[in-house]
């Protein structure tokens, strides 16, 4: 048994394949947990589960989720059920962003309702459907749980070229709060995390780069050396291990005390 007493318990991981999510699902199989890896991209969900049965040992389970849609979502919830007989974490981190410009008279990467919609569809209506699918679940139970959001720390300070990402991402934190407020008098705590500039991962995509760099006037070269620019006081990036660490620490018994608020993960990061 882990001094994390995760053993045994099942969380459910929503964009579990790539990135911070595959990190998380990592940690989580590493604790001896059983992890539903969900996951619009299922190939990757099924690879993830495949890698962590090889690494780790233990049984875990893939799902082919849609946070935007209610009935994906309740399928999800109950396939971890159906599977280990229980619920008790809920990792809320799926999530996307597409650099935008409020107003671009070159009219090249201009906010558009499609793109407004598509991004608050994952990032905020998504992070609600599985928050309360999960939370039925935990509070007829009578078991109580964990559910933890993946905000950023673009939700409190803005962002350049990702206002529509900052804004859902701030909701994260209201949301945190307001449900905190709620759940906690079933036994259900709900806290967030709020990442800053990590190491790369295959999300910053060149289509990423090149639109993020277009909104901010400048080259994707250029980009890339700005993350240096950044006054970070620990002097690096942050480890996508170091943000599932956390995550699992939340999710555990160790944290039991830990309820409605927010933990930045960001190494001190502020503006030169």
């Amino acid at each position: 048994m882990s001094w994390l007493n995760l053993d045994g318990k099942t969380a459910v991981v929503t964009g579990g394949a790539l990135g911070i999510g595959r990190a998380i699902c990592d940690g989580f199989a590493e604790c001896g947990a059983h992890v539903v890896v969900a996951d619009v991209n299922f190939e990757g969900a099924t690879q993830t589960v495949t890698e962590l049965t090889s690494r780790f040992g233990g049984e875990h389970r893939a799902v082919n989720a849609n946070v935007t849609s209610r009935q994906s979502v309740d399928d999800m919830i109950a396939t971890a059920v159906d599977a280990f007989g229980r619920l008790d974490v809920l990792v809320n981190n799926a999530g996307i962003n597409i650099p935008r410009l409020l107003m671009d008279p070159a009219g090249k990467e201009e906010l558009t309702e499609d793109i407004w919609d598509k991004v608050v569809a994952v990032n905020q209506k998504g992070l609600f459907l599985c928050a309360q699918a999960a939370a039925r679940q935990m509070v007829s139970s009578g078991a109580g749980g964990v559910i933890i959001n993946v905000a950023s720390e673009s939700g409190m300070e803005g962002s350049e070229g990702q206002s529509v990402y900052a804004g859902t991402k701030a909701a994260a934190y209201t949301l945190t709060r307001s449900w905190a407020k709620e759940l906690g008098r079933h036994g259900v705590r709900v806290v967030g995390v709020a990442p800053g500039i990590l190491e790369a991962t295959g999300l910053r995509s060149p289509e990423y780069e090149r639109a993020l760099a277009y909104t901010r006037g400048i080259t994707v070269e250029q980009l890339r050396a700005g993350y240096e620019k950044v006054s970070i006081p620990l002097g690096r990036s942050g480890r996508l291990s170091e943000v599932a660490d956390t995550v699992c620490f939340l999710a555990s018994e160790r944290a039991g005390y830990i309820h409605g608020t927010t933990v930045n993960i960001s190494g001190g990061k502020t503006r030169v």
